[in-house]
């Protein structure tokens, strides 16, 4: 059965590691950051609502008084975390954006010690310390002495590891009173009715009629989004929490090949042993920096 778990782990990481590839679809179509945040989570919703429905209808029972919790996961984490990352996508690469996004156990580390008044341990240091001159090689202040990519990009790639970091400090507490399942189904719809107004939807409704930009939408709520969380908690159920999240390594590493690939995307040699430094942070945080609720499940970019 580990054998199907850990495929079934690996499975969603890789579908994570494919949002840049939709993402960068609807660019050419003309979308904005925001807007493809507002069609990602709207579609999210859908999926989820529908997969509820079928499943178990109780997924879906929460008090108002909770509203809050949904607030901080959907709006202040989810809502900045896909902007940032998408606008780090657009300003710099797929494949620095995903690794920028590696930098949320830092986050998470310098926030459990502020919140939660968590240790920080020679372990937890060294990661830091691997994180930050990951990020320094791959935005190429070493060796260059400058950043070689805008600084609109940089800042949206740290934002994006900043705000999905704090998906851990909200979620900690809503997974105190939620299933997984729940939390994620309205931490999307929270998303979903914040964006869909900011993102001043009915100024381009008439966009909504390309098939393209539906494909590509329901493809990006679907696959990275939804199906990756569904295959990420199953295969957990079976393995331990620090061995799936080192499994789920896999998605920068796959966010790198389709930028390759499909975008002709080359990264330098600092910038590959940067890559490689962020992900050993990762590796060597797990099981000590993420917050109790993390060993039961992840959330997607895209979560």
């Amino acid at each position: 059965m580990n054998r199907w778990a850990y495929l079934s782990i690996a499975a969603g990481a890789a579908l994570w590691g494919t949002i840049g590839l939709f993402v960068q679809e609807l660019y050419s179509l003309g979308l904005t950051p925001l807007q493809v945040v507002a069609l990602r989570v709207s579609c999210a919703v859908i999926f989820l609502l529908s997969y509820c429905l079928l499943v178990n209808r109780q997924w879906l029972r929460v008090r108002l008084k909770d509203s809050p919790l949904f607030i901080g996961t959907g709006i202040i984490s989810i809502v900045f975390f896909n902007w940032c990352f998408f606008v780090a996508i657009q300003e710099t690469s797929i494949s620095v954006a995903a690794i920028l996004l590696y930098t949320a156990p830092a986050f998470v580390l310098v926030l459990s010690r502020l919140i939660f008044k968590e240790l920080l341990t020679a372990r937890k240091l060294l990661s830091l310390t691997l994180t930050l001159f990951g990020c320094i090689l791959v935005v190429e202040l070493l060796p260059n002495g400058s950043i070689t990519m805008t600084t609109l990009g940089v800042i949206a790639g740290i934002g994006s590891g900043l705000f999905y970091g704090l998906y851990s400090i909200f979620g900690k507490f809503a997974l105190q009173k939620y299933n997984p399942m729940t939390v994620t189904v309205y931490t999307f719809l929270f998303a979903a009715l914040f964006t869909l107004p900011v993102s001043q939807v009915w100024t381009w409704i008439g966009e909504l009629n390309n098939i393209k930009l539906w494909v590509y939408a329901g493809s990006l709520g679907l696959f990275p989004t939804v199906l990756a969380f569904i295959l990420y908690t199953k295969g957990l159920r079976h393995v331990e929490a620090g061995k799936a999240s080192i499994i789920a390594t896999l998605e920068p590493v796959v966010a790198a090949f389709i930028g390759m690939f499909f975008y002709y995307e080359i990264l330098t040699l600092w910038q590959y042993i940067g890559v490689i430094l962020v992900i050993c942070s990762v590796i060597f945080v797990q099981n000590i920096s993420m917050p109790k609720f993390q060993r039961k499940t992840k959330m997607d970019h895209s979560a």
